[in-house]
């Protein structure tokens, strides 16, 4: 599969319930294409009944509260709208209201599309705690490729996510106005009626579809980022959003340059070390770049100041620490006598462990 590129109108549609996996060649090509982008519409204003009522897109996983974690996997969207009362987020977003509050997923979603212009509109829930920016891509590339009016994730079980999924907004629209023709209003529908007319495609996906509807649910995902295969991504990306940094650098480097500092010097030079590079590309006002320039000068420096210590030449000689610094009797390190006088020139002490 391609990676995702700026997609163009809605235009021809594909095989319903198609699915598509990497290396699948889709119907639009690259000729077809324009500039259009695409806006993204994250419905957060469920009652939450099985958490008990609980503020489900506050709860924090990792950290962050899974509506940022969900607004970091759609940041590349031209438009954001949640659709929800306001509250603080990490990103800026657009706040929309379904009227009235609590009619529905379809009324929520109408809402915020009220909101949005692009051609394709990623359409998402709240509580996904293992969504990430690659997931949104791989929604809006099968979207280009498959030439289908929607793709949405299926879990586990092979259920249908539309909450996890990228639409052409055409669709959407044609086929609210529909329902509403129909029915006077979108209050209380279900989704189905709305995902049951479009042509979509499916990508099966158990892990980015994992919704939080539960406290099980909430204390799986938390006990899963704290796997060793994921908690220091995890981490990483917490602290940036703590901190309001939004840059990636190469995490290898830092450990290679760490890793270095505390063999070949001590092992408190490490986060101290790590911590100079950042400030230095901070003060070179740089991006990555400057991390990895500091970090390449940093690691350099490290290295030769472990070659020095273990090229076998001997430090210059030192008085042993409380002692005096007479005249020693002998003529070289180790072969004087002390004498209870005074300490000569003594042979130089064992270099301890680097750490």
């Amino acid at each position: 599969m391609t990676a995702y590129e700026r997609p163009s109108a809605p235009g021809s549609s594909g095989r319903p319930g198609s699915f598509v996996g990497p290396g699948s060649s889709g119907a639009l090509g690259a000729d077809s294409r324009d500039t259009v982008g695409h806006d993204a519409v994250v419905l957060a204003g469920g009652a939450s009944r099985r958490l008990g009522g609980a503020d489900k897109p506050g709860v924090r996983v990792g950290g962050r509260a899974l509506l940022d974690r969900v607004l970091a996997a759609c940041s590349g969207a031209a438009v954001t709208v949640v659709v929800a009362e306001p509250r603080p987020t990490a990103r800026p977003v657009e706040w929309a209201r379904e009227d009235p509050p609590g009619a529905g997923p379809l009324a929520a979603l109408d809402a915020g599309l009220r909101h949005t212009t692009a051609a394709y509109v990623v359409v998402l829930s709240a509580d996904l705690p293992f969504l990430d920016e690659k997931t949104v891509e791989r929604l809006l590339t099968a979207l280009q490729e498959a030439g289908t009016e929607g793709v949405l994730l299926t879990d586990s079980g092979g259920r249908d996510q539309p909450l996890v999924a990228a639409y052409r907004s055409a669709a959407l629209r044609r086929e609210l106005a529909a329902l509403r023709a129909e029915h006077g209003e979108l209050a209380g529908l279900p989704l189905r009626r709305l995902t049951g007319a479009l042509e979509l495609t499916r990508i099966t996906d158990p892990v980015a579809s994992f919704d939080c509807d539960t406290w099980d649910d909430i204390a799986a995902a938390r006990a899963r980022i704290r796997e060793h295969g994921h908690v220091l991504d995890e981490w990483i990306t917490a602290v940036k959003d703590e901190l309001g940094i939004d840059l990636d650098v190469d995490t290898g480097t830092l450990l290679d340059l760490a890793r270095d500092a505390a063999h070949g010097v001590a092992r408190p030079a490490a986060p101290l070390t790590t911590f100079l590079v950042g400030y230095a590309a901070a003060q070179a006002k740089g991006g990555p770049e400057a991390v990895a320039e500091a970090a390449r000068k940093a690691t350099a420096l490290a290295l030769r100041w472990a070659a020095e210590a273990d090229d076998g030449t001997a430090p210059p000689p030192t008085a042993p620490s409380g002692r005096g610094t007479g005249t020693s009797s002998g003529t070289g390190p180790g072969s004087g006598t002390d004498g209870g006088t005074g300490a000569g020139t003594a042979a130089p002490e064992a270099r301890p462990d680097a750490g």
